[in-house]
């Protein structure tokens, strides 16, 4: 069956993929204090915990001339949807364990429900984003059109790395430790806390190959320098995340059959 095809019976599932997003975002929040409150919660903890650390320890007045609060925000945003994408899509085929056996419809609504409720909570942390910029006196720009594209980007590189670390979480259930770590150390290896420009210039090239760092620092251009990313950088990130996309979508329906079975 072709790429065409299985994305074809896919869309005959939407309301399906839709019913699954809404009972995740329930799961998610269900029984806690704070609720949806909570996609605002994490990146401002964040927030003001590395502020703290360039201010009390760094002794840094600024970050790339704006204040620290707003510097980190920016970044925190398109981090923790990449994050927590890819922690509730490791173990969102693994742990529906009953849905798995008993019915069958695409199992890529799995992981992709699980992404599709994390845009969420990235659109509620952008609310709280907007009115810092208005309280550090941030003007609108036009660069800001670049900010849907470059979330496009990554959600496409997050829906190929979520299914296939959730198909491989079927057959190694070592890949949900795995996972949490590698992303720990994808943290320091990307621009959050500190600028692209203070990576040293002979490591920049190998450095920007981390697809974080793009987006972060793409992020950090349209909004707070009004700038934007490079169109052709911009168009290799899209079609290597594509291509990533792509190959783990071909994967991941050539391993389908087989989770029922080792589930």
């Amino acid at each position: 069956m072709t790429m065409f095809h299985h994305v074809k019976k896919l869309a005959q599932y939407g309301d399906l993929l839709w019913t699954m997003v809404f009972r995740d975002i329930q799961i998610r929040y269900k029984q806690t204090f704070l609720g949806v409150a909570w996609a605002v919660a994490q990146p401002l903890a964040f927030m003001v915990i590395l502020t703290s650390v360039k201010t009390l320890i760094f002794k840094e007045a600024d970050s790339e001339g704006v204040p620290h609060p707003i510097f980190i925000y920016c970044a925190m945003v398109p981090w923790l949807f990449f994050q927590n994408s890819l922690n509730f899509s490791t173990i969102s085929i693994s742990g529906n364990l009953n849905l798995v056996k008993k019915i069958y419809f695409p199992r890529e609504i799995f992981p992709l429900s699980s992404i599709l409720a994390c845009i969420v909570d990235f659109l509620i942390a952008s609310v709280i984003f907007i009115g810092m910029m208005v309280y550090y006196h941030l003007p609108m720009t036009k660069s800001l059109a670049w900010i849907p594209l470059l979330f496009l980007v990554e959600v496409i590189l997050v829906v190929g790395v979520g299914m296939f670390v959730a198909s491989m979480n079927v057959f190694y259930r070592d890949i949900k430790y795995i996972v949490p770590l590698g992303i720990q150390l994808l943290f320091f290896a990307s621009p959050i806390f500190y600028s692209v420009d203070r990576v040293p210039e002979h490591l920049r090239r190998w450095y920007l190959l981390n697809p974080l760092a793009f987006v972060i620092d793409g992020f950090r251009k349209a909004i707070l320098h009004g700038t934007g990313p490079e169109p052709v950088s911009l168009l290799v990130g899209a079609a290597a995340a594509t291509i990533a996309c792509l190959a783990s979508y071909a994967y991941f329906k050539q391993v389908e059959s087989k989770f029922a079975d080792l589930i």
